[in-house]
């Protein structure tokens, strides 16, 4: 009968521990929920104050009560200046470009070469080649209509003659 005491007190403290565990967890999270509150708060009071501090944007003019101002008549328009740059920056600028442009193209080539490409450009090359000579032969069957139906009209003409 001891053990079954045992038992029973195990139980009770861990049904306690368990208690105390979950009172611990409560009482964090209730602090957690009241900082997060408080920045909340925070935050709104600090958003409210960058609203008021903000002008406010007027109404837009209407089209015509727009006054406009010419600025330039009959004027040539001045010329910009080039700009120099130093001979390292131009180096520079120019080797990048070309590297970019060639990993670019070489990328392109490794791409146009591969096996999968062939074999797709293939595949399109047979069925275009069936495509061609399918409407040859309809086209072909066509001339060789419209020749006969010709040459069935001269017949009659000339029976009819």
């Amino acid at each position: 009968m001891t053990w079954q005491w045992l038992a029973l007190g195990a139980l009770a403290l861990g049904a306690v521990l368990l208690v105390a565990a979950l009172a611990r967890l409560r009482s964090r999270t209730r602090a957690e929920l009241a900082a997060a509150r408080a920045e909340s708060a925070a935050l709104r009071e600090r958003l409210d104050r960058l609203e008021a501090e903000q002008v406010r944007p007027e109404p837009p003019v209407r089209a015509e009560e727009r006054e406009y101002t010419i600025t330039h008549l009959g004027e040539q328009p001045t010329e910009v200046e080039p700009v120099s740059l130093e001979r390292a920056v131009f180096a520079d600028l120019l080797l990048r470009e070309s590297v970019i442009r060639l990993g670019s193209l070489s990328h392109g080539v490794r791409r146009a070469l591969s096996a999968e490409s062939r074999n797709r450009i293939r595949f399109e090359m047979k069925r275009e080649v069936k495509r061609a000579r399918k409407q040859r032969r309809v086209e072909q069957r066509e001339a060789y209509r419209e020749w006969q139906a010709r040459k069935r009209r001269r017949v009659t003409e000339q029976d009819v003659a």
